[in-house]
């Protein structure tokens, strides 16, 4: 397994179902989010500047009626399993795009590519005479490019013809 990836899937994926989660909690009222913190600001300033208890209690009162019009903890509970299915559809969508390539055969070059073309036209096996005929490669080229792949276990030999080895 893939630590990177694994890691980044599940951070995506948590990352995906707490935003979603927050953004249930205040019913995506991302201005009513800000204005709580400017209020919240406010009363920390009335704190620190001294200001009678009374005043500050009844800022505090204020800012916890704020919230509660911004918040709505039963609607997050609610919608808990949306927002883990949210998450769950980020962190699949991120392993998907992180691995793409991981289960893929390498590419070749572009002559490998051309071979592999012809092999698969012809069932899986072919000749040097099909693949002159059939592709741009000269017959120095098809020799390299076939010995290469033969080389490296992509192709066997069984006389004069060519086959993938799957």
């Amino acid at each position: 397994m893939n630590v990177p990836r694994a890691a980044v899937t599940l951070i995506a994926g948590l990352s995906a179902a707490l935003i979603a989660y927050s953004a249930f909690y205040v019913r995506g009222d991302t201005a009513g989010v800000m204005h709580y913190l400017r209020e919240r600001g406010d009363v920390r300033d009335l704190t620190a500047s001294g200001a009678s208890a009374a005043a500050v209690e009844a800022a505090r009162r204020n800012l916890a009626e704020l919230g509660a019009r911004i918040a709505d903890p039963d609607f997050a509970l609610r919608m808990v399993p949306v927002a883990l299915l949210i998450g769950v559809l980020v962190a699949w969508a991120v392993w998907r795009a992180f691995g793409s390539r991981v289960g893929s055969a390498e590419r070749g070059d572009v002559q490998e590519r051309m071979i592999l073309r012809l092999a698969y036209r012809k069932g899986g096996q072919f000749t040097l005479g099909d693949l002159s005929a059939s592709s741009p490669l000269s017959e120095e080229q098809a020799r390299a490019v076939t010995r290469r792949m033969l080389d490296a276990g992509r192709l066997t030999r069984e006389g004069d013809t060519f086959r993938l080895v799957r």
